[in-house]
């Protein structure tokens, strides 16, 4: 991977998380959207477990506590994510879950011109959830916003626990407490069907390219490019999903909802390139 360019990295790992998604409603009518995320984060946490083999031995109970808590986040992040697109269309979803890593990034800045991209996002929002194309569902829109929501708290909290384990360690056990955290909900929503060779092989799928591929390409990315890049290129994920909603899943978005996440991404870049040098990029990379 040393020989792509990061920027290729980038996009190759949106392209991934996003056609993931794609692929996981496929299984919602057969396992609910519950059993496919449980799925999902279940296998991911096996993957990476395989991966990083994570050990609690040497660490502080409070940096403990701190990934217990990372891995109930993820877990909430993801269920509420795949809630979302199993009632409105990914790049919508996608779009609305960005106003978590978008408050975050603005959080506590004080220059003026930040407030000009709050705006900008939530006018942007605000076109989507009104669903001028006849997409508007109002517990989609309210499970995408629970996800941004989530989502600013994952960033925190990834942050957190990245200082606290090496490599992927933190990333691993977190995955594995969402995975357990999840149990119920994949139970109840699929039962035995979880067991099934079709769900067990498209959730495998679906944990190698939402999970393993992406988080192995940004990485990677991350060591070879500006904090203010990487915020510039993951702000077009709105778009990827849009894009990988239309081709996969045949989800074609009206005029105003293609100016709605047109509106978001413009704030997520606006605040990218404004960021002062000393500030991250405001997000990490997202499990959803």
């Amino acid at each position: 991977m040393r020989r792509v360019p990061p920027q290729l990295l980038m996009l190759g790992a949106a392209a991934t998380v996003q056609v993931s998604a794609a692929i996981a409603t496929t299984l919602f009518d057969r396992i609910g959207a519950g059993g496919t995320v449980f799925l999902r984060v279940a296998l991911g946490a096996a993957m990476l477990v395989a991966l990083w083999r994570p050990r609690l031995r040497g660490h502080r109970r409070r940096d403990i506590r701190a990934a217990v808590l990372f891995g109930l986040t993820l877990a909430a992040m993801n269920l509420s994510f795949y809630e979302a697109i199993d009632r409105i269309p990914l790049g919508i979803a996608v779009t609305i879950e960005f106003a978590g890593p978008l408050a975050v990034a603005v959080a506590g800045s004080r220059r003026r011109l930040h407030l000009v991209w709050v705006v900008l996002a939530a006018g942007g929002i605000l076109v989507l959830a009104r669903g001028g194309g006849g997409h508007a569902n109002v517990a989609g829109v309210a499970f995408a916003l629970g996800a941004a929501c989530f989502w600013a708290a994952y960033i925190v909290l990834s942050q957190r626990v990245g200082r606290a384990f090496p490599r992927g360690d933190g990333l691993a056990l977190a995955m594995v407490v969402g995975a357990a955290a999840l149990v119920p909900v994949g139970l109840g929503s699929a039962g035995s069907d979880l067991l099934a060779p079709g769900p067990l092989a498209v959730g495998a799928a679906i944990a190698l390219l939402g999970s393993a591929i992406p988080y192995s390409l940004e990485l990677e990315a991350l060591r070879r490019m500006p904090a203010r890049v990487f915020g510039i290129l993951l702000s077009l994920d709105p778009v990827i999903a849009a894009l990988a909603g239309l081709i996969v899943l045949g989800q074609g978005l009206g005029a105003r909802e293609v100016g709605g996440i047109a509106l978001v991404v413009a704030a997520s870049v606006g605040a990218s390139v404004t960021a002062d040098p000393d500030e991250g990029t405001g997000s990490a990379v997202p499990l959803a």
